[in-house]
């Protein structure tokens, strides 16, 4: 039989690809504003969301996307206050303790933890692929819509603010989308992994090109073919797809890092 012959095999593809081109453009302004400490902590504050929901017998993608939302606004709120790194570690450390709280009330969804810590996207459903594609729409579209003065507050933010830009408002409705891009993504490559398809092909696709489109469109090919080949690795060799995922992803930065490294050995020789 063929690789497509199987459904799980066509639903994970399916997945893959929506989630990876969600990642790979949201992943862009997230690296591009340095704010990929806030998508890690989204990515946990899901855990404590997915195991929330089961213990209140609904759908964990529910809790999931619903306590990274909760976090995103909390952390852009805070983070006007107070230093936006101890808000996002407030958030952070609670969100984990929350999650360990559930999993004790609940510890006959072990198998269901491990999935969500891990990822596990050769079982999504069809149905699935379509919540999936649907976040997705909703997702980019946000993106489109915020993301002229989205990237000039990300480059110039007091310029911005002096044009009357609502820097804050910004931060948070990106914040949102963020969080929605992470809930995402935690289907594919699970809590602690989600920095492998968002951070690092936007990290490698920002020291390729200092064009904004150019960027984004490198980020979003990186991010799906990493997806793909990880997939295809995962079929023949039986490892975890999320090992592959992770393993191309620094693959992929380590290569891009090569020639300024390569430059400066022959510098300084």
């Amino acid at each position: 039989m063929g690789l497509f012959d199987y459904e799980f095999m066509r639903n994970a593809f399916a997945a893959a690809t929506i989630v990876a081109i969600v990642a790979g453009a949201i992943g862009y302004f997230l690296v591009l504003r340095g704010e990929t400490f806030a998508g890690h902590a989204l990515s946990h504050v899901g855990f404590s969301g997915a195991t929330g929901a089961v213990l209140l017998g609904i759908s964990p993608l529910v809790g999931l996307v619903a306590f990274t939302i909760a976090a995103a606004l909390g952390i852009s709120l805070v983070g006007e206050k107070a230093h936006r790194d101890v808000a996002i570690g407030l958030v952070l450390t609670v969100s984990l303790g929350l999650g360990l709280l559930f999993l004790h009330f609940y510890t006959a969804y072990a198998g269901m933890a491990t999935n969500l810590l891990f990822g596990n996207v050769l079982g999504i459903s069809q149905q699935t692929v379509w919540v999936l594609l649907g976040m997705a729409v909703v997702t980019l579209a946000g993106l489109a819509f915020i993301s002229r003065p989205l990237l000039f507050a990300s480059l110039q933010p007091e310029l911005a603010e002096a044009r009357g830009i609502a820097t804050g408002r910004l931060s948070a409705l990106f914040m949102v989308i963020v969080a929605l891009a992470t809930a995402q993504a935690i289907q594919i490559v699970g809590v602690l992994l989600v920095f492998a398809l968002m951070v690092a092909p936007a990290a490698t696709a920002l020291r390729l090109t200092h064009r904004v489109a150019t960027g984004v469109a490198l980020a979003i090919g990186f991010a799906v073919g990493i997806a793909w080949i990880s997939l295809l690795l995962a079929y023949f060799t039986d490892w975890p797809t999320s090992f592959w995922i992770t393993a191309l992803g620094g693959l992929a930065y380590a290569l891009s890092r090569l020639p300024a490294w390569l430059s400066s050995r022959r510098t300084t020789a």
